[in-house]
């Protein structure tokens, strides 16, 4: 799967369950400051990449995620890690 693959899948997870619109879903937007997401929102992110990669996501790793890119990058190091 390829940063764009990854990335089109997110922008999917973010309009689904948050009512976000896919093009606000960019690399460099924050996830708490820009796409209006709370504590319960990561949690429930965090859930759904459990269920695209079919790993569990640490707590500990979840917790620097700020950006989109950051997501990105926490996927693929998932993916790798299979």
């Amino acid at each position: 799967m390829t940063e764009t693959d990854i990335l089109e899948r997110i922008r999917a997870i973010f309009e689904e369950n948050f009512g976000i619109a896919p093009e606000r879903v960019t690399p460099e937007a924050h996830l708490f400051e820009e796409l209006d997401l709370d504590s319960i929102d990561a949690v429930d992110l965090a859930i759904k990449l459990q269920e695209m990669t079919g790993r569990r996501i640490k707590p500990e790793e979840f917790k620097s995620v700020r950006t989109v890119a950051d997501v990105v990058a926490a996927v693929e190091s998932l993916l790798v890690a299979q």
